[in-house]
């Protein structure tokens, strides 16, 4: 069943002065468990990993353990044994030391261990012939005088699964969805489709829901059934509706259930097949979700706002591992809304206006995307004032932080402060509050591009309705365009008074409205906005409102922003239903940021490891959507800082800040940023969504966060995971190199380490012994990449070079920096490395044989046909292998001009002989 939640306080007072504050239900942590014997201090970790579900590719696996011990008991006569199960009887196997330090996993930490420093790491190794599914724990004592101890009893570690990852013959699948869904309702069709997606299965499936009952929405629960049966799944996962705005995940083990409605749920087999879910929502006035029935059953929970009946959507995939048949039903989910998008000439002129000006709409999203941003919300609290938006720019300047875009959060409007708190305030007119903006909009507007010129975007928060609450009755705005009262249900979250009548404007002036005001702001300076609270048209009660007023108001918003803004719009608390699926799953415009998650809350120390979860998870769903997902602000300078910078550098989302004025770090903010040769500053992010590499894993169950994400061509490109500690305990984990995103078994990758720039010895995938060791403790972070090595033997065939090219280094995305990488070699036997970059900094260059060559005399670099001084060009103090060329400094000591381009081109030339 679903897990225990807790509910944080929320509505209470905090520093910065918001009335509500809703934050998700926060899973409880466990606390660590009690050692039953203080003296002995002891950690185990294993490969494959317990506590999780493992498909390997063979049927032998090499099973490694990692006993952690204090020093003083390192030459104990420590003894580890292996006992797994098929499903019969439990059998052991002694598990043999592993003598030679080189067969040992690759440590790239700079310390033994986060947690305990003057820990031991003993090794232990048994190969295991897997058929079947195969359920394992370890034993352990400090010698054969000693008593076993479990290790689920002494550091509560559960179980591990190990399943055999096979590639089915579609032509053995079935074709009939009955047979993988025990109790389908025979009131369900469904139909089997071709898959895009290769190796899975598709199904649709159909039910007919009747109109709805004059303005009362036609809402039906319908029985699905179960995915593969009871008892016969391992896992599942759902993504749900943690309250109206936004997603979360939800895992469990054994029966299915629920606390919350989900789009998405997927279910893993006892013999590793993926069974994928995804309701349709947003054609044709119908919205399906997921639920459960007492006996753990599927049941579909479906909302009809037709005048007349209509069908339910559900598709289903059958695949060998998630990511395909997540993928399946994603594709097809795709062409389904397609034909039904009825796409109006206004939006087709502007689609193809964006088209026509595609030079200019790169060179805006490369801006808008890729600078560092500042945001007002938490920094500046939620009563702004124009004293407050300058005294933050002037700082920002000051300290020397040149932000690109700049928000300004909600609280500039003109508003009524009627009613009960926020969500009953109406908007007045579109001039900002006239005493704390006693210039105008335009006017600070105009003051800030002068305090802050690197500043080239400014954008403007506004709810999708106009506020929180609509408009103003009395105001000038509901006095200058036709409008409609409209009825609201609660949004289901406590002590949030959203029930209640709101002022909207009516259909037919939506369009108008949005023009009138986006012309409004760019004249006043403003190029963007944060459109808020889109959430709000899903609270309407009434089905001939949300039919109506759904439709017009997003198609609405999105061709005003495109024809005002082009892509520089950011949609938030938007991942509704209707919204995933009418506004962000189409194709056929440009992308645009997405809030990907619930707010940063700095203040509630337990969100935010959950913050990083939320987001990693529902990227699982948002990768397949036409948007950048943007997971929230945050302040550098807080308990959590490098934790949220991280997890922002492989989301492959955007970068933006929160910091109170003059409370910056700045070596987070070098770590994160680098500057163009125009003097901009840009983030470094990854070409590929980072999402979660392990989807069932839940997030009580005490084991690190793996976010993945990947940058470059396909086999050439980086591989990179985030990982993070969600946990209240130090936790230490075996990572294989076939983990990392994009890596292939025939290549040869070296793998370095963010926080300490230890690069590891050159590995494949078929190797045993090509497992990383990471230790974290609680909050801690880190993010480490996979080079792809290319290697180029000397003229006498006596030696290979092998090189790769490792980006930026100090960045905790550094790989991202490459925009392009060329290495060959030329008719004259050099190594030719053609790299350009989106920043200056420090390039990393893996060279195999650098300890044995001087590379003042066998390497010559240029950037724009001119000589790097040498020095400029260093060996790295970490690693021998890495040559660190300084091309920030080089630039500037050659006085060199960026002309044209914003990339900065570096030459390398490597002469073997």
């Amino acid at each position: 069943m679903a897990e225990t939640f807790v509910i944080p306080t929320f509505g209470e007072e905090i520093e910065n002065g918001a009335e509500y504050i809703p934050i998700e239900l926060i899973p409880k942590q466990k606390a660590p468990p009690a050692s039953d014997d203080p003296s002995m201090k002891a950690y185990i970790c294993t490969y494959p990993p317990l506590g999780q579900v493992t498909q390997i590719d063979k049927s032998t696996t090499v099973f490694t353990a990692l006993l952690e011990v204090d020093k003083s008991r390192a030459s104990d006569s420590w003894q580890l044994s292996l006992w797994h199960s098929e499903g019969k009887q439990w059998q052991e196997v002694p598990m043999d030391p592993v003598r030679s330090v080189e067969a040992h996993p690759t440590s790239l930490q700079a310390s033994n261990s986060a947690a305990e420093p003057a820990l031991t790491h003993l090794y232990f190794t048994t190969p295991l012939a897997i058929h079947l599914p195969t359920n394992f724990t370890i034993k352990f004592r400090g010698g054969a005088e000693q008593s076993w101890k479990w290790v689920k009893d002494h550091q509560g570690t559960q179980d591990g699964i190990v399943m055999l990852k096979s590639v089915t013959s579609q032509d053995a699948v079935s074709s009939e969805l009955g047979d993988y869904v025990q109790g389908l309702n025979p009131v369900l069709k469904s139909k089997h489709y071709r898959s895009q997606s290769p190796g899975t299965t598709l199904w649709s499936v159909e039910a007919s829901i009747e109109a709805a009952d004059g303005e009362k929405s036609r809402i039906s629960n319908i029985k699905f059934g179960l995915p593969w049966g009871q008892g016969k799944f391992s896992r599942w996962l759902a993504l749900v509706r943690i309250w109206t705005p936004w997603l979360a995940p939800r895992q469990g083990k054994g029966q299915f259930g629920l606390d919350k409605e989900a789009v998405l749920c997927s279910f893993l087999s006892l013999t590793g097949k993926h069974l994928v879910l995804l309701g349709i929502s947003g054609v044709d006035d119908v919205m399906t979700l997921f639920t459960n029935d007492n006996e753990g059953n599927v049941v579909l929970r479906v909302r009809n706002d037709s005048p007349k009946s209509e069908t339910a959507r559900v598709l289903v995939a059958l695949g060998d591992d998630f990511e395909s048949a997540n993928a399946a039903v994603m594709y097809h989910a795709r062409s389904i809304v397609a034909a039904y998008e009825t796409v109006t000439g206004e939006q087709q002129k502007e689609f193809e206006a964006l088209r026509e000006g595609d030079k200019a709409t790169k060179l805006w999203a490369e801006n808008w995307y890729d600078g560092l941003t500042y945001c007002t919300w938490n920094g500046l609290g939620q009563r702004l004032t124009e004293e407050k938006v300058l005294k933050a720019v002037t700082t920002l300047a000051e300290n020397s932080i040149n932000v690109t875009n700049f928000i300004i959060d909600d609280n500039w409007q003109s508003i009524d402060y009627r009613g009960d708190g926020q969500f009953q305030h109406g908007w007045v007119e579109f001039e900002a509050e006239r005493q704390a903006f006693p210039n105008g909009l335009k006017g600070m507007v105009t003051k800030i591009r002068e305090k802050h010129p690197s500043i080239q975007h400014i954008a403007v928060w506004h709810a999708i309705l106009g506020y929180w609450g609509g408009l103003a009755p009395d105001g000038k705005l509901a006095k200058s365009y036709k409008t409609v009262e409209v009825v609201r249900e609660d949004a289901k979250r406590r002590n949030l008074p959203l029930s209640g009548k709101l002022v909207a404007v009516a259909k037919e002036d939506v369009s108008k409205f949005y023009d009138d005001f986006y012309r409004f702001l760019s004249s006043c300076g403003v190029d963007a906005v944060k459109t808020d609270a889109q959430f709000m048209l899903d609270t309407f009660k009434f089905a001939k409102d949300r039919r109506e007023l759904i439709p017009t108001y997003l198609d609405a918003w999105t061709v005003s922003t495109l024809r005002h803004f082009s892509v520089k719009a950011i949609s938030c608390m938007s991942q509704t239903p209707q919204i995933l699926f009418h506004s962000q799953m189409p194709q056929n415009r440009p992308p645009i940021l997405v809030r990907n998650s619930d707010d940063f809350f700095p203040e509630i120390p337990s969100s935010h490891p959950w913050h990083i979860w939320v987001n990693a998870h529902n990227a699982l769903f948002t990768q397949h959507l036409n948007l950048i997902p943007d997971w929230d602000m945050f302040q550098t300078v807080h308990d959590y800082s490098g934790f949220h910078a991280a997890a922002r550098c492989v989301s492959g989302g955007p970068i933006y800040i929160t910091d109170v004025p003059g409370q910056h770090d700045l070596d987070l903010i070098y770590q994160m940023t680098g500057p163009t040769t125009r003097g901009k500053t840009v983030i470094f992010r990854p070409s590929v969504v980072g999402k979660s590499l392990n989807p069932y894993n839940g997030y009580t169950d005490d084991n690190l966060l793996l976010v993945g994400t990947y940058h470059g061509s396909a086999v050439t490109g980086t591989g990179m995971i985030g990982f993070f500690n969600v946990s209240q305990r130090p936790l230490s984990e075996l990572i294989p190199l076939s983990k990392f995103p994009g890596v292939v078994e025939a290549q040869y990758y070296v793998i370095r380490a963010h926080s300490s720039g230890i690069i590891s010895k050159p590995m494949q995938v078929v190797d045993k012994n090509s497992l990383i060791y990471i230790s974290l403790g609680v909050r801690g972070y880190d993010i480490l990449s996979s080079y792809p090595l290319r290697g180029f033997v000397n003229e006498t065939g006596s030696e290979t070079t092998w090189i790769a090219n490792l980006g930026l280094l100090e960045k905790m995305a550094g790989a991202a920096a490459i925009v392009d990488n060329r290495i060959t070699m030329l008719e004259n036997g050099r190594i030719f490395i053609d790299t350009n970059l989106k920043a200056l900094g420090t390039l990393g260059l893996y060279i195999s044989t650098l300890p044995n060559i001087s590379f003042k005399d066998k390497l010559m670099i240029t950037i724009q046909g001119k000589v790097l001084p040498v020095h400029t060009i260093n060996v790295s103090k970490v690693s021998e292998f890495v040559l660190e060329i300084d091309v920030e400094k080089a630039w500037k000591e050659l006085e060199l001009d960026s002309g044209w381009s914003n990339e900065v081109e570096v030459k390398i030339y490597i002469n073997l002989a």
